[in-house]
């Protein structure tokens, strides 16, 4: 297989590039060189501005694509030996209607924006962006894969704006230490300008991407002009200071917490330029105190709930990690979750080590990064390089057992390390990565040698291939190998971890191996994707090993598959009066694992629609045939998914409006009584040009006949495989909303508020137990010869009663009720150019009742006055 995967992506790399054309703006930008100081003001007095021919060939692309833009832009681009500038008047009919407002930086919040993109490398595949808007706040970011685009990169640089009588005035500096360049005399590069107006739906650039295409940055007229700079050896610095004073409620003789607790901290990031075309970014001691906090979940799955990253360090830049989605501009899937090799919330997470019996413990809440380094950039002949490396510190937890207090270790000593490597060539239209990943620990507490694994590994290989001369038909693709290795007892609990379900007794095509001292695997996709045009056609192929493992530094929910789908669907883009844009999209898609036991197949359809309003309104419709279920029993035999059916409805209104309502409702049933359904409403409201509220509540209920419990071993059970598999009736009902307030004084002083509160109820009943292995029948306890008795929290089923040979089975009651509010607030000072002062406060409050029965005010209630 590893010598069909690598053949496979040579192939895709080294097709023919005959057909390598692509579209350009032929217009050719120049940039004058300064002979005066400019003053960033936004005020457009100075000479270079008046003295220079200004570009003003800007054309929407909405809403009326092609046409010139509704009002006039003047542009003019200068440099100097240390930075490039831009000086830009607006025009606007009606400057009193300019959508002006306030925000926090890279939060556009829609409105009017002039924005400058470019491709110093003139690559035609990757650049950056700057925006300015009429009330001086700012956004940047980096481009990549020629139509993705990255805001989590944050540059050094300035921009101010002023509103005139004629509409509005921007200026821009630059600074080269922030751009990687070519190391050449004459500079030639790619360049763009684009400029909402909010208030007309309205998106106006020299290049843009018409409807039903693709390609963005390869559109990029060329600027030229700009000679005999050279790109300083950037260093940047910067320290931090944290005081942090956390109150909890705690027992009054817990000898580890009193309730107040100071926790100070020091550390630094820094970024050096190594040269014109790597950049070194490093931390210290990382503090991410003013990221947002998680939301809340209820899990009752076997699947790991994904959290997504937020924080700054590995969130910026992120995008030169991503594998196997370059070169097309879809990626669609069907019951299919690709593996991600890198899931940067694996540094700094939670400790996951056990600990002897205690009666008081101070528990670590996360890993400490002792040091962290990223380096980016291009090395020769066009690679795309990024290599990041994390030292994780060993921590300990704190116990007390009558009377002595000892530590314990919870967390080794570990090294995470990711590489990545992608080139591209003939402008795009062929590419070819790697990945690799290692995570490296070392034990001083042997113990935890059968609780994590000692080394993880993985590679993987990705690519492209346009089929056509004019970049219709895209081949993607890419595969991937890994191994883990660990004591014979970690082995063996990886085999029967719910990834990989080793032990289930009905499959021959894998077997638990006790003496097994590694496992590896591998895992591959290959799709083709109709990149243009108002038909589209997707289809993909994948499959991931039942040994393949990558979870140690990313992220996977289950081995073991095989999927592939077609799907397609026709478009309508051109604007009447009835619409502003059609798609009618259908699919159908099969899951097996690899003994062929046909694990998922279904037929999926979904219509959308954009209104002249721009309001939009969307409806989904699927329904799944009967098929095997390899997962409920947790490790145990086949059972039945019987047929189902789902249904969704999403409505939005105008986006650029102060006030903007959304709703969705989703719908899943089964013919055996199985029900799911939510309803979901967001409404956001700009009271003000600087304030912003939003509010998300969602509401489910679930009805489930099959909620699995436990397993039990017993010889007796002959027709499960000498296994009970214990499943129970759950009614369930959950609400959850999601509360944000940005209020934003300046562009550089803002306060944002998050909270989130989560009520759910689960009531347990009518217990059950699998009846024969590969159905979906069930003996009910209570029922026949069996019994069930409930006493001190406690449920025991005999399955043949007091007179037969199967032994009693208990379990605790599961009913619950929880209910926790999560929220925080920040108030974000950039004092200085990449010098931030954060003020954070955190609040995280969870209150569990004995009363199983849905009723918010009382949950409410009860939670605002827990001391939990």
């Amino acid at each position: 297989m590893k010598k069909i995967l690598l053949f496979l992506f040579t192939i895709i790399f080294n097709i023919s590039s005959v057909y390598a054309q692509q579209y350009t703006n032929q217009d050719t930008i120049r940039a004058y060189r300064l002979h005066e100081h400019v003053k960033i003001d936004g005020i457009l007095n100075e000479k270079i501005w008046h003295e220079t021919p200004g570009i003003d060939r800007f054309y929407q692309q909405t809403p009326d694509e092609g046409e010139k833009a509704s009002e006039r832009s003047v542009v003019h681009i200068a440099y100097d030996d240390n930075a490039v500038y831009i000086g830009a008047r607006m025009y606007d009919s009606k400057p009193d209607s300019i959508v002006a407002r306030l925000s926090r930086r890279d939060d556009m919040n829609r409105t009017d924006v002039l924005v400058f993109l470019v491709d110093p490398y003139l690559d035609r595949r990757s650049g950056y962006f700057f925006g300015l808007t009429p009330k001086g706040s700012i956004i940047d970011g980096t481009m990549f894969n020629d139509d993705g685009f990255d805001l989590t990169w944050d540059a050094v640089w300035e921009g101010e704006a002023v509103i005139d009588s004629l509409g509005w005035t921007a200026e821009l500096r630059i600074p080269f230490s922030q751009l990687r360049f070519k190391n050449v005399k004459n500079q030639v590069w790619g360049v763009n300008l684009m400029r909402d107006i909010t208030r007309k739906n309205e998106t106006s650039m020299l290049a843009f991407t018409p409807r039903g295409s693709s390609g963005f940055v390869s559109r990029f007229p060329k600027l030229v002009g700009i000679s005999d700079i050279k790109q300083s050896k950037n260093i940047e610095f910067l320290p931090y200071v944290r005081s942090k004073f956390e109150m909890i409620h705690t027992a009054e003789d817990n000898p580890f917490n009193d309730g107040f607790m100071i926790k100070p901290g020091i550390g630094a990031d820094f970024k050096i330029g190594i040269s014109s075309n790597l950049t070194l970014n490093g931390t210290i001691n990382p503090d991410f105190g003013q990221v947002e906090v998680d939301p809340a979940v209820i899990n009752l799955t076997d699947v790991e709930t994904f959290y997504f990253e937020k924080r700054p360090f590995f969130v910026e830049g992120a995008s030169i990690y991503e594998f196997g989605t370059g070169g097309t501009t879809e990626q669609w899937n069907f019951n299919w979750m690709a593996p991600n090799f890198f899931y940067s919330r694996r540094i700094g997470a939670a400790p996951r080590g056990s600990v002897p019996a205690y009666d008081y413990i101070n528990y670590p809440e996360g890993v400490t990064i002792l040091g962290a380094g990223k380096l980016s950039g291009k090395l020769r002949g066009n690679w795309n390089m990024g290599l990041l490396t994390a030292v994780t510190k060993r921590e300990f937890a704190e116990i007390e057992k009558d009377g002595i207090q000892s530590k314990s270790e919870v967390e080794p000593l570990t090294s995470f390390n990711v590489f990545r490597i992608q080139k591209e060539r003939d402008q795009g239209f062929q590419g070819l990565g790697f990945i690799g990943t290692a995570a490296i620990r070392n034990f001083d507490d042997k113990r935890l040698r059968n609780e994590f694994n000692d080394q993880s590994y993985s590679f993987g290989a990705d690519g492209w291939t346009y089929l056509d001369g004019k970049r219709r038909w895209v081949v993607t693709g890419w595969g991937g190998y890994s191994r883990i290795s660990g004591s014979s007892q970690r082995m063996l609990d990886v085999q029967q971890s719910p990834i990989h379900y080793f032990q289930r007794p009905d499959q021959q095509h894998v077997s638990v191996d006790s003496t097994a001292a590694f496992l590896d695997g591998y895992a591959m996709r290959v799709a083709v994707n109709k990149q243009k045009g108002n038909w589209m056609l997707n289809s993909a192929f994948g499959m991931i090993s039942p040994g393949f493992d990558v979870n140690d530094l990313g992220y996977m929910s289950r081995a073991d598959k095989i999927n592939a789908h077609v799907a397609g669907g026709y478009r309508w883009t051109k604007p009447d009066k009835y619409k502003r844009y059609l798609a009618l999209l259908t699919s159908v898609y099969v899951n097996m694992d690899f003994s062929r036991n046909i694990t998922g197949q279904g037929f999926w359809n979904r219509a959308f629609i954009q209104f002249p309003n721009y309001w939009s309104f969307s409806i989904m419709a699927g329904f799944n045939p009967q098929t095997y279920n390899n997962t409920r029993t947790r490790g145990g035999p086949l059972t039945i998914n019987n047929p189902s059916q789902f249904y969704s409805v999403e409505f939005e209104t105008n986006q650029s409006k102060n006030v903007v309502f959304r709703t969705e409702s989703f719908l899943y049933k089964r013919t055996d009584g199985y029900r799911e359904s939510s309803i979901g409403l967001g409404l956001d409201w700009k009271p003000l040009p600087n304030l912003m509220f939003s509010f998300n509540p969602t509401m489910s209920w679930t009805d489930d006949n099959v909620q699995w419990i436990k397993n039990a071993e017993d010889k007796t059970a002959v027709e499960t495989y000498s296994t009970r598999y214990i499943f129970s009736d759950l009614q369930q009902e959950t609400f959850s909303a999601g509360l944000r307030a940005n209020w934003t004084f300046t562009p550089k002083l803002s306060f944002q508020l998050y909270v989130q509160p989560l009520f759910s109820v689960g009531n347990f009943s009518g217990f059950k137990e699998l009846a024969k292995a590969g159905t979906f029948d069930f003996n009910v306890y209570g029922e026949g010869n069996s019994t069930i008795e409930y006493k001190d929290g406690i449920y025991t089923a005999d399955p043949d009663g007091s007179d037969g040979p199967a032994p009693p089975i208990s379990w605790y009651n599961p009913d619950y009720n929880f209910n926790s509010i999560r929220g925080n607030a920040v108030l974000r000072w950039e004092y200085l150019p990449g010098s931030t002062l954060y003020l954070v406060w955190t609040q995280n409050r969870v209150a569990q009742e004995d009363e199983i029965e849905f009723h918010f005010g009382r949950s409410a209630n009860v939670l605002l006055h827990s001391n939990a």
